[in-house]
């Protein structure tokens, strides 16, 4: 397009540039038709509908404490929720919801022991399986991760009844990240920010994750559109759903934010053994499961030298590893996810799911 024209297109395409800025709250996420099984407090678990639940082990996917669980259902077409259905997975989905100041004293220990552990079993009550996949996202994953390391007796034998665990951009020790030069130093008290605050506002979270790449998060992202616009390939459908997703930050429960600073970003705990949940030790080496790896070479959340430990720790005889290039969240989510990404955890899972008779 020349210059000219460019110039006479301006007023058309600011407007359009606008249009699709200030209409952005109106796109619709996390459209998948879904019925919710069981609450808690904030914590709610749903189940998607499907007539073509081909597999027996139900899958249960666990999104961070920060941000929605709704990038797993972006939008029809680019919903690894929707795409799961389609390949014949029983599909769960936990959704932390919005904390409030009677939330305040939520910490790790309630996540895993009580919300998380709850999920699992109400689960594996509405599938009637004896056993299910964890699929973690972020700080999701690392949950996961912690539930299935930890320290239980009972007739499984002190085993989570996980047959399947799946990992993406999972964060493990981040004392070499970004993070941690900001609030990795002891004289940044968690404590009296996490007492201050009650709840971490989500938006203060999310202004600290955009200035770890301050000019992509602030400047050309905006400008991507602008050129898209002008060029006539602007998809608004792709770019409001996710900004949408992006500007959506429930609070970070106060005492749930200070154990995830110290045991992530300064003492590295998970790699020793030293995390305890109601004086339950949390112990990765317990974790036999069947377990599946994603990192993102361009994770800047989670960046793959700080997910790497997790191999050195597990007991699993079954691991795999799948490493590829993107970000953080455009890896499983982005426009490539579907015919790239999807296809390969469809098929890891499906060989370990057991096949309805």
């Amino acid at each position: 397009m020349s210059a000219i024209e460019r110039v006479r297109r301006f007023p058309v395409d600011a407007l359009e540039y606008t249009n699709i800025l200030l209409t952005t709250d109106d796109a619709v996420i996390g459209a998948t038709p879904k019925e919710v099984v069981w609450t808690h407090r904030e914590t709610t678990l749903y189940r998607y509908r499907s007539s073509n639940r081909r597999y027996r082990v139900p899958v249960l996917l666990v999104f961070a404490l920060i941000n929605r669980p709704d990038i797993f259902d972006l939008r029809p077409g680019s919903s690894l929720v929707e795409y799961l259905l389609e390949e014949g997975f029983d599909v769960f989905l936990v959704d932390w919801g919005y904390p409030d100041e009677e939330d305040a004293e939520m910490g790790l220990d309630e996540f895993v022991l009580d919300e998380l552990d709850w999920a699992v079993r109400e689960t594996l009550r509405a599938a009637g399986a004896e056993e299910l996949t964890l699929m973690g996202w972020c700080i999701g994953a690392t949950l996961c991760a912690m539930y299935c390391g930890l320290e239980r007796d009972g007739a499984r034998g002190g085993r989570a009844p996980v047959k399947n665990l799946v990992e993406l951009t999972m964060p493990i020790d981040g004392r070499e990240s970004t993070y941690a030069k900001w609030v990795g130093d002891a004289d940044f008290d968690v404590e009296e920010v996490a007492e201050l605050w009650g709840t971490v506002p989500g938006g203060a979270i999310d202004i600290a994750n955009k200035m770890l790449k301050p000019v992509t998060n602030f400047w050309s992202t905006y400008r991507r559109l602008w050129d898209n616009v002008q060029d006539g390939t602007a998809r608004r459908d792709a770019y409001q759903t996710m900004a949408k997703w992006v500007g959506d930050n429930p609070p970070f429960p106060g005492q749930a934010w200070a154990q995830w600073i110290e045991l992530m970003y300064r003492d590295a705990g998970l790699l020793r053994g030293r995390v305890r949940l109601r004086d339950r030790q949390v112990d990765l080496r317990r974790i036999d499961q069947s377990v599946l790896v994603i990192t993102a070479g361009a994770d800047h959340i989670a960046p793959p030298p700080g997910t790497m430990p997790f191999f050195d720790l597990i007991s699993s005889e079954d691991v795999e590893h799948f490493a590829r290039p993107g970000g953080h969240i455009g890896l499983v989510a982005g426009s490539a996810a579907r015919k790239e990404l999807w296809p390969e955890i469809s098929e890891w899972l499906a060989a370990r799911s057991e096949p309805r008779d």
